[in-house]
């Protein structure tokens, strides 16, 4: 099947200049691009034959080469640069020169040289009980921000940045070799378009300058070791009147000398005396509302028993629900003993049985069994 003309294929007369192959090639091309026609084969077909007719068109030295030989100045080693498909300039153009301006991009000419400014990170230590309440931080932060004195253009004021020579305001130059076109950053104004010819005196022509500001920082009750924060906007500002970056700050949680978090939970271990847990007893602890709760320790208690205190842990973030308080019993033996404490003692333990330390007494006889049934 021969091709089509490109010239009726763009719907242009032979004699159309370049601002009307790209006006007629940017209709078509956002008509039947795939995005808008999804399924669409004849559309898909459509597209790559409109591609392909402005890439070889838009090029005056591969236009001049199909004007005097038409579709052969491309087929069998007639220059060998065959179709346009996705892979060519002309693809380049569709989503720079088209869906660049409905995204709000483009290339340099239409963003005046602005750059968006760098992120920044803060890190902030703050206590568990911090964590437990929320606060309102204060902070300062070294950054840029914009130039009051050029309002971010880094041109001094009553006066406008100029449309690069070199490139014409595009950002980007092209260099022929043969039938080749090359095409890469301007490096006069570096992709920008414009060149600051009379810099700001106060910002040197960048737009910006580096200052200390005093931020106030929101933490939420409840918010976690290791919670990032985004502040929009507030990184530093970007150049010559571009969009500023962002501030995230980075929280981290001291250890606490008493609890220990896990999530919404609180762990606490609180030693008790032998007595105490062999006859049982109670005791205060405090919590992190700043109130006491007490603690009733059971006849016969063993270490690492645990007692749960509802509602006693660490708040829910950015809920009405708490986590709960858990208190792990340590026993603590005796120390220094004096000679009548060690005498009660030792009476105690000739009056014991296996039934005052079952847990001992079994596990000897367990083990005792395990390996006479090896040896057997």
């Amino acid at each position: 099947m021969a091709k089509a003309d490109y010239y009726e294929t763009l719907g242009v007369s032979r004699s159309a200049d370049e601002k009307e192959l790209k006006s007629a090639f940017r209709k078509l091309a956002m008509q039947y691009h795939p995005d808008r026609n999804p399924g669409n084969q004849d559309a898909e077909r459509k597209f790559k034959e409109i591609n392909e007719a402005y890439e070889t068109l838009k090029d005056p030295q591969k236009r001049s080469a199909y004007d005097r030989f038409g579709h052969a100045a491309f087929e069998q080693g007639g220059g060998g640069f065959g179709g346009g498909g996705f892979g060519g300039g002309g693809f380049s153009d569709i989503f720079e020169d088209i869906f660049g301006e409905m995204m709000g991009g483009g290339r340099g000419r239409r963003s005046g040289g602005r750059e968006r400014g760098a992120d920044l990170r803060y890190n902030m230590e703050i206590s568990l009980e911090e964590a437990y309440s929320g606060k309102t931080a204060q902070i300062r932060v070294p950054t840029s921000i914009t130039c009051e004195t050029c309002s971010g253009s880094g041109s001094k004021p009553g006066t406008k940045p100029a449309t690069c020579t070199t490139c014409g305001g595009n950002g980007r130059v092209r260099a022929a070799q043969g039938f080749f076109s090359i095409e890469r950053t301007c490096p006069t104004c570096q992709g920008r378009g414009q060149m600051i010819t009379d810099p700001c005196g106060k910002c040197g022509g960048q737009g910006r300058v580096t200052e200390e500001r005093s931020l106030s920082v929101n933490i939420p009750a409840g918010i976690e070791d290791g919670t990032r924060i985004r502040l929009a906007g507030e990184g530093e500002a970007g150049l010559r009147g571009g969009p500023p970056g962002d501030l995230y700050i980075f929280l981290s949680v001291k250890p606490h000398p008493f609890f220990q978090r896990e999530g919404a939970d609180l762990y606490c271990t609180v030693p008790i005396s032998m007595t105490t847990a062999a006859l049982g007893g109670k005791f205060e602890i405090s919590t992190m509302d700043g109130t006491k709760s007490r603690v009733t320790v059971p006849e016969g208690t063993q270490a690492g028993k645990e007692m749960r205190l509802r509602g006693k842990g660490m708040p829910v973030l950015r809920s009405a629900q708490m986590g709960d308080l858990y208190v792990r019993i340590a026993i603590e033996t005796p120390q220094n003993l004096t000679k009548r404490q060690r005498e009660l003692l030792m009476e105690f333990e000739s009056l014991s049985s296996k039934e005052n330390s079952p847990e001992s007494s079994g596990f000897f006889s367990r083990m005792k069994g395990f390996f006479d049934t090896l040896t057997d």
